[in-house]
Protein backbone atom coordinates (compact mmCIF):
# COMPACT_ATOMS: atom_id res chain seq x y z
CA UNK A 1 0.00 0.00 0.00
CA UNK A 2 1.45 3.37 -1.02
CA UNK A 3 1.99 6.18 1.46
CA UNK A 4 -0.51 8.97 1.83
CA UNK A 5 0.49 12.08 -0.09
CA UNK A 6 -0.11 15.58 1.28
CA UNK A 7 0.52 18.96 -0.35
CA UNK A 8 0.85 21.92 2.01
CA UNK A 9 0.51 25.34 0.39
CA UNK A 10 2.36 27.65 2.72
CA UNK A 11 4.39 24.72 4.00
CA UNK A 12 7.40 26.87 4.83
CA UNK A 13 5.46 29.06 7.29
CA UNK A 14 5.05 28.95 11.07
CA UNK A 15 2.19 26.43 11.07
CA UNK A 16 2.87 24.96 7.63
CA UNK A 17 6.32 23.64 8.57
CA UNK A 18 4.84 21.90 11.57
CA UNK A 19 2.14 20.27 9.46
CA UNK A 20 4.88 19.03 7.12
CA UNK A 21 6.84 17.70 10.12
CA UNK A 22 3.88 15.78 11.54
CA UNK A 23 2.92 14.29 8.17
CA UNK A 24 6.52 13.30 7.44
CA UNK A 25 6.69 11.70 10.88
CA UNK A 26 3.77 9.47 9.89
CA UNK A 27 5.63 8.33 6.80
CA UNK A 28 3.54 10.36 4.36
CA UNK A 29 4.93 11.79 1.13
CA UNK A 30 5.00 15.52 1.81
CA UNK A 31 5.23 18.39 -0.67
CA UNK A 32 5.44 22.02 0.45
CA UNK A 33 4.50 24.80 -1.94
CA UNK A 34 5.59 28.40 -1.42
CA UNK A 35 7.19 31.19 -3.38
CA UNK A 36 10.58 30.72 -1.72
CA UNK A 37 10.81 26.93 -1.38
CA UNK A 38 12.59 25.69 1.74
CA UNK A 39 12.01 27.79 4.88
CA UNK A 40 14.42 30.22 6.42
CA UNK A 41 14.64 27.97 9.45
CA UNK A 42 15.50 30.68 11.97
CA UNK A 43 12.14 32.32 11.23
CA UNK A 44 10.05 29.23 11.99
CA UNK A 45 12.13 27.29 14.54
CA UNK A 46 14.62 28.08 17.29
CA UNK A 47 17.58 27.08 15.10
CA UNK A 48 18.93 28.34 11.77
CA UNK A 49 19.85 24.76 10.86
CA UNK A 50 17.46 22.57 8.88
CA UNK A 51 16.07 19.79 11.12
CA UNK A 52 16.65 16.15 10.12
CA UNK A 53 13.03 15.56 9.13
CA UNK A 54 13.18 18.35 6.51
CA UNK A 55 14.96 16.04 4.07
CA UNK A 56 11.73 14.02 3.89
CA UNK A 57 9.84 16.99 2.43
CA UNK A 58 9.88 18.15 -1.18
CA UNK A 59 10.21 21.94 -0.91
CA UNK A 60 8.72 23.27 -4.15
CA UNK A 61 8.51 26.86 -5.42
CA UNK A 62 5.22 28.05 -6.88
CA UNK A 63 2.86 31.03 -6.79
CA UNK A 64 -0.50 30.50 -5.07
CA UNK A 65 -2.00 33.12 -7.43
CA UNK A 66 -0.86 31.17 -10.49
CA UNK A 67 -2.32 27.65 -10.45
CA UNK A 68 -0.35 26.69 -13.54
CA UNK A 69 2.79 26.82 -11.36
CA UNK A 70 1.49 24.29 -8.86
CA UNK A 71 -1.32 22.23 -10.36
CA UNK A 72 1.00 19.43 -11.49
CA UNK A 73 2.05 19.00 -7.86
CA UNK A 74 -1.55 18.15 -6.88
CA UNK A 75 -1.57 14.98 -8.96
CA UNK A 76 -2.28 11.87 -6.85
CA UNK A 77 -2.46 13.87 -3.62
CA UNK A 78 -4.67 12.52 -0.83
CA UNK A 79 -5.00 15.93 0.81
CA UNK A 80 -4.19 19.56 0.10
CA UNK A 81 -3.78 22.18 2.84
CA UNK A 82 -4.14 25.94 2.41
CA UNK A 83 -2.02 27.66 5.06
CA UNK A 84 -1.27 30.92 3.26
CA UNK A 85 -3.62 33.55 4.67
CA UNK A 86 -2.35 36.94 5.82
CA UNK A 87 -2.86 38.53 9.24
CA UNK A 88 -1.97 42.11 8.27
CA UNK A 89 -2.27 43.87 4.94
CA UNK A 90 0.44 46.18 3.65
CA UNK A 91 -1.42 49.33 4.81
CA UNK A 92 -1.47 48.16 8.42
CA UNK A 93 2.13 46.96 8.25
CA UNK A 94 3.14 50.30 6.78
CA UNK A 95 1.67 52.13 9.76
CA UNK A 96 3.35 49.82 12.27
CA UNK A 97 6.74 50.21 10.60
CA UNK A 98 6.41 53.96 10.04
CA UNK A 99 6.42 53.69 6.23
CA UNK A 100 2.91 55.12 5.90
CA UNK A 101 1.04 57.84 7.76
CA UNK A 102 -1.30 56.66 10.49
CA UNK A 103 -4.36 58.31 8.96
CA UNK A 104 -3.97 57.12 5.37
CA UNK A 105 -2.74 53.68 6.31
CA UNK A 106 -5.40 52.86 8.89
CA UNK A 107 -8.24 54.41 6.90
CA UNK A 108 -7.42 52.12 4.01
CA UNK A 109 -6.64 49.09 6.20
CA UNK A 110 -9.97 49.40 8.05
CA UNK A 111 -12.04 50.20 4.97
CA UNK A 112 -15.22 48.17 4.72
CA UNK A 113 -14.25 46.53 1.46
CA UNK A 114 -11.38 45.91 -0.89
CA UNK A 115 -11.17 43.89 -4.04
CA UNK A 116 -9.61 40.48 -4.40
CA UNK A 117 -9.28 38.82 -7.80
CA UNK A 118 -11.73 38.19 -10.60
CA UNK A 119 -14.49 35.82 -9.49
CA UNK A 120 -12.55 32.59 -8.81
CA UNK A 121 -15.67 30.51 -9.47
CA UNK A 122 -15.67 31.71 -13.07
CA UNK A 123 -12.03 30.84 -13.78
CA UNK A 124 -10.90 28.31 -16.30
CA UNK A 125 -8.84 25.45 -14.89
CA UNK A 126 -5.28 26.72 -14.33
CA UNK A 127 -6.22 30.38 -14.94
CA UNK A 128 -4.26 32.72 -12.67
CA UNK A 129 -5.79 35.12 -10.18
CA UNK A 130 -5.51 38.77 -11.14
CA UNK A 131 -5.43 41.24 -8.21
CA UNK A 132 -8.12 43.87 -8.69
CA UNK A 133 -6.76 46.62 -6.42
CA UNK A 134 -5.08 49.22 -8.62
CA UNK A 135 -1.74 48.84 -6.83
CA UNK A 136 -1.94 45.03 -6.94
CA UNK A 137 -2.05 44.80 -3.16
CA UNK A 138 -2.34 41.39 -1.52
CA UNK A 139 -5.62 41.97 0.27
CA UNK A 140 -7.56 39.75 2.66
CA UNK A 141 -10.03 39.20 -0.16
CA UNK A 142 -7.26 37.93 -2.44
CA UNK A 143 -5.19 35.85 -0.01
CA UNK A 144 -7.63 34.71 2.67
CA UNK A 145 -10.58 34.14 0.35
CA UNK A 146 -9.90 33.91 -3.38
CA UNK A 147 -6.62 31.98 -3.22
CA UNK A 148 -8.26 29.40 -0.93
CA UNK A 149 -11.31 29.00 -3.17
CA UNK A 150 -9.03 28.60 -6.18
CA UNK A 151 -6.82 26.02 -4.48
CA UNK A 152 -9.91 24.05 -3.44
CA UNK A 153 -11.16 24.18 -7.04
CA UNK A 154 -7.84 23.00 -8.44
CA UNK A 155 -7.77 20.22 -5.84
CA UNK A 156 -11.22 19.11 -6.97
CA UNK A 157 -10.19 19.29 -10.64
CA UNK A 158 -7.32 16.91 -9.79
CA UNK A 159 -9.58 14.55 -7.81
CA UNK A 160 -7.95 15.23 -4.46
CA UNK A 161 -10.25 13.66 -1.81
CA UNK A 162 -9.61 16.09 1.09
CA UNK A 163 -8.99 19.82 1.38
CA UNK A 164 -7.98 21.62 4.58
CA UNK A 165 -8.32 25.37 5.00
CA UNK A 166 -6.52 26.99 7.93
CA UNK A 167 -9.12 29.54 9.01
CA UNK A 168 -9.43 31.29 12.39
CA UNK A 169 -11.62 31.11 15.47
CA UNK A 170 -12.63 34.75 15.24
CA UNK A 171 -11.45 38.25 14.46
CA UNK A 172 -9.98 40.60 17.05
CA UNK A 173 -10.51 44.27 17.97
CA UNK A 174 -7.07 45.25 16.64
CA UNK A 175 -7.67 43.67 13.23
CA UNK A 176 -9.86 44.91 10.37
CA UNK A 177 -13.19 43.07 10.33
CA UNK A 178 -12.42 41.93 6.80
CA UNK A 179 -9.73 39.61 8.17
CA UNK A 180 -12.35 37.22 9.53
CA UNK A 181 -15.20 37.93 7.10
CA UNK A 182 -13.01 36.90 4.15
CA UNK A 183 -12.13 33.65 5.89
CA UNK A 184 -15.79 32.91 6.54
CA UNK A 185 -16.61 33.75 2.92
CA UNK A 186 -13.94 31.28 1.80
CA UNK A 187 -15.40 28.55 4.02
CA UNK A 188 -18.98 29.05 2.86
CA UNK A 189 -18.06 29.30 -0.82
CA UNK A 190 -15.90 26.18 -0.76
CA UNK A 191 -18.55 24.20 1.13
CA UNK A 192 -21.41 25.26 -1.15
CA UNK A 193 -19.67 25.25 -4.54
CA UNK A 194 -17.64 22.05 -4.04
CA UNK A 195 -19.97 19.75 -2.07
CA UNK A 196 -18.23 16.57 -3.26
CA UNK A 197 -14.88 17.70 -1.86
CA UNK A 198 -14.30 16.73 1.79
CA UNK A 199 -13.45 20.16 3.15
CA UNK A 200 -12.13 20.72 6.66
CA UNK A 201 -12.02 24.22 8.11
CA UNK A 202 -9.56 24.47 11.00
CA UNK A 203 -10.42 27.40 13.29
CA UNK A 204 -7.68 27.91 15.89
CA UNK A 205 -7.18 30.96 18.05
CA UNK A 206 -3.77 32.52 18.59
CA UNK A 207 -0.85 30.17 17.89
CA UNK A 208 2.28 30.21 20.00
CA UNK A 209 5.60 28.43 20.31
CA UNK A 210 8.73 28.93 22.39
CA UNK A 211 10.75 29.38 19.18
CA UNK A 212 8.90 32.68 18.78
CA UNK A 213 9.39 34.17 22.21
CA UNK A 214 7.16 37.17 21.49
CA UNK A 215 4.17 34.83 21.19
CA UNK A 216 4.47 33.61 24.77
CA UNK A 217 3.29 36.74 26.65
CA UNK A 218 0.48 37.14 24.10
CA UNK A 219 -0.57 33.54 24.71
CA UNK A 220 -0.42 34.10 28.48
CA UNK A 221 -2.69 37.15 28.20
CA UNK A 222 -5.02 35.23 25.89
CA UNK A 223 -5.24 32.33 28.35
CA UNK A 224 -6.14 34.76 31.14
CA UNK A 225 -8.76 36.40 28.93
CA UNK A 226 -10.18 33.02 27.98
CA UNK A 227 -10.46 32.05 31.65
CA UNK A 228 -12.28 35.26 32.54
CA UNK A 229 -14.56 34.91 29.53
CA UNK A 230 -15.45 31.36 30.53
CA UNK A 231 -16.26 32.49 34.06
CA UNK A 232 -18.76 35.08 32.82
CA UNK A 233 -20.46 32.82 30.29
CA UNK A 234 -18.65 33.93 27.15
CA UNK A 235 -19.98 37.48 27.23
CA UNK A 236 -16.67 38.92 26.02
CA UNK A 237 -16.59 36.88 22.83
CA UNK A 238 -18.76 39.24 20.77
CA UNK A 239 -16.42 42.15 21.45
CA UNK A 240 -12.98 40.55 21.93
CA UNK A 241 -13.21 37.62 19.52
CA UNK A 242 -9.96 35.70 19.20
CA UNK A 243 -8.43 37.77 22.01
CA UNK A 244 -10.38 35.62 24.49
CA UNK A 245 -10.17 32.34 22.55
CA UNK A 246 -7.90 29.73 24.12
CA UNK A 247 -4.41 30.05 22.58
CA UNK A 248 -2.99 26.83 21.13
CA UNK A 249 0.54 25.58 20.65
CA UNK A 250 1.35 25.47 16.95
CA UNK A 251 2.57 21.87 17.19
CA UNK A 252 -0.77 20.81 18.65
CA UNK A 253 -2.69 22.38 15.77
CA UNK A 254 -0.39 20.70 13.25
CA UNK A 255 -1.08 17.31 14.88
CA UNK A 256 -4.81 18.02 14.69
CA UNK A 257 -4.65 18.95 11.00
CA UNK A 258 -2.95 15.68 10.05
CA UNK A 259 -5.21 13.65 12.35
CA UNK A 260 -8.29 15.30 10.78
CA UNK A 261 -7.11 14.23 7.34
CA UNK A 262 -6.53 10.70 8.61
CA UNK A 263 -9.99 10.51 10.24
CA UNK A 264 -12.52 10.22 7.41
CA UNK A 265 -15.32 11.24 9.77
CA UNK A 266 -13.98 14.78 10.14
CA UNK A 267 -15.56 17.36 7.85
CA UNK A 268 -16.58 20.99 8.05
CA UNK A 269 -15.71 23.37 10.88
CA UNK A 270 -13.17 22.22 13.47
CA UNK A 271 -13.05 24.57 16.45
CA UNK A 272 -10.73 24.80 19.44
CA UNK A 273 -12.14 21.90 21.46
CA UNK A 274 -12.21 19.58 18.44
CA UNK A 275 -8.65 20.61 17.55
CA UNK A 276 -7.53 19.58 21.03
CA UNK A 277 -9.49 16.32 20.81
CA UNK A 278 -7.89 15.42 17.49
CA UNK A 279 -4.41 16.21 18.77
CA UNK A 280 -5.05 14.09 21.87
CA UNK A 281 -6.25 11.21 19.68
CA UNK A 282 -3.01 11.41 17.72
CA UNK A 283 -0.97 11.47 20.93
CA UNK A 284 -2.79 8.42 22.31
CA UNK A 285 -2.21 6.49 19.11
CA UNK A 286 1.47 7.35 19.27
CA UNK A 287 1.65 5.91 22.79
CA UNK A 288 0.32 2.51 21.70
Amino acid sequence: MSNKRIVVCGGNGFLGTRICKVAAGRGWDVTSISRSGEPTWSSVTSSPTAPPWSTSVSWQKADILKPATYKSLLKDADAVVHSMGILLEADYKGVLTGKESIWSGLSRAFSTSKRGSQNPLEREEGEELRPQEKDGQLTYELMNRDSAITLAQESFFHQVPSFVYISAAAGAPMLPKRYITTKREAESTIASSLPKLRSIFIRPGFLYDSSRSFTLPIAFAGSAGNMVNSMIGGRLTAFAGAAVEKPLKADLVAEAVVEAIEDSGVKGVVGTQRIEDLANAAWRRGML
